[in-house]
């Protein structure tokens, strides 16, 4: 089993990987060496075609990732800050873009960089505990990890202004109602909702779901002309799949398909 510091990995067969952030002694808070962890777990990821879904959460019943580490930017230049937000970016758009579906289950505070995290994931799932925020500002900074872009996108200009310039988090409740989140549940059915959430997807075609997950990750950043435009060609490239064949043949004898992700 592979070995990621400050993050515990888990796979069972299921065809879900379990990635953890485990420094519970600071609210699973990220340093470089997480971040560095973290690139390391979505290659091996990436080349593991046993591997079809991926959930994202926090060790502890308090955090999901309570923000960066304070210890790493407390003393950082103008340069250093915009290098360590380039770091931050480069791997949340990887997530974003990742072509395995990825959801975060989030147990707890998710602020900071940690809410960028989880707005990087595809779905996301929250425990009635969870709370979300960018609290930057009140440390007299900007969120440098996407928060002043993806939270805009998600919710609206108006709503992410209001917990970008106050820094308070909402709750699960309130960011459902948002759209932050896309489900709200028990703590204890947490991890089994993410999960049946997962089960529902591996059911599906694995080649169908990457370019699902590219046409509207690069859909999104386009005018809607081209954008239509995107989605034909994934769609011409789905047609010439072999799970396309087999979803097909599935339907018209009334049978489950047997996806293979070809």
């Amino acid at each position: 089993m592979p070995d990621y510091e400050n993050l515990l990995y888990a796979f069972d067969g299921d065809a879900v990987a379990t990635l953890t952030f485990n420094r519970p002694e600071k609210l699973n808070a990220l340093n470089a060496a997480t971040l560095a962890a973290v690139g390391r777990a979505f290659d091996d990821i990436a080349s593991d075609d046993a591997i079809r879904v991926v959930i994202l959460t926090g060790a502890g019943e308090k955090a999901f990732i309570a923000g960066a580490d304070i210890d790493q930017i407390a003393e950082m230049s103008a340069v250093a800050g915009r290098d360590w937000g380039r770091l931050g970016q480069s791997l949340y758009s990887r997530i974003s873009a990742f072509e395995k579906p990825v959801v975060a289950a989030i147990n707890g505070y998710a602020l900071g960089g940690g809410l960028e995290l989880a707005m990087a994931c595809h779905i996301r799932v929250a425990s009635e505990r969870a709370r979300l925020g960018q609290p930057e500002i009140k440390l007299g900074v900007v969120p440098g990890w996407g928060g002043t872009q993806r939270l805009p996108r998600i919710v609206g200009r108006g709503r992410a202004l209001e917990m970008l310039l106050s820094g308070d988090p909402v709750d699960a409740d309130e960011a459902h109602r948002i759209g932050l989140v896309n489900h709200v549940v028990a703590p204890e059915q947490l991890m089994p909702k993410a999960r049946e959430i997962a089960s529902r997807i591996i059911k599906n075609s694995p080649a169908a779901a990457a370019l699902i997950l590219q046409a509207v990750d690069r859909g999104l950043e386009m005018p809607l002309d081209a954008a239509l435009a995107w989605e034909a060609s994934q769609f011409g490239l789905s047609c010439a799949t072999e799970d396309m064949k087999e979803g097909v043949r599935a339907f018209l004898e009334k049978r489950e398909p047997r996806f293979t992700g070809s």
